[in-house]
């Protein structure tokens, strides 16, 4: 199924040179969301990607799997579960599950606690 306008003139590259371009993590305000935003290389064949979350201990934190997705910009929201305890490291894995698999891409970033509203003043 070829589901990619053919007037798009893009450069399509084969399993063997799908990889991922660009990976960024950026912390919501409230301090329990992540915002993840990839690029990729355009494909022939639709990937996989796993995301993983962890903590400064290596703990996982969250996780997510993207089974073949349809474009190669993809944006989307994780969640922060537990005290925050920095740095965090995203790491995400193009795979193809009966082919070849890129090298992972890694970020490291902070998250800021959410600010306190402010405590009423005495009378």
């Amino acid at each position: 199924m070829d589901f990619f306008l053919p007037e798009d003139h893009l450069q399509r590259m084969t399993p063997e040179e799908t990889r991922i371009t660009a990976l960024t993590a950026e912390p919501y305000p409230d301090g329990y969301r992540l915002r993840v935003k990839m690029e990729m290389t355009p494909f022939q064949q639709r990937p996989h990607l796993e995301v993983l979350l962890t903590d400064k201990n290596g703990e996982e934190i969250a996780s997510t799997s993207i089974v073949e997705p349809m474009g190669w910009k993809l944006e989307f929201t994780m969640h922060i579960r537990g005290e925050l305890n920095n740095p965090y490291t995203l790491e995400a894995r193009l795979f193809y599950p009966d082919g070849p698999a890129a090298a992972p891409q890694t970020v490291q970033f902070d998250v800021l606690p959410p600010h306190a509203p402010d405590a009423p003043t005495p009378a």
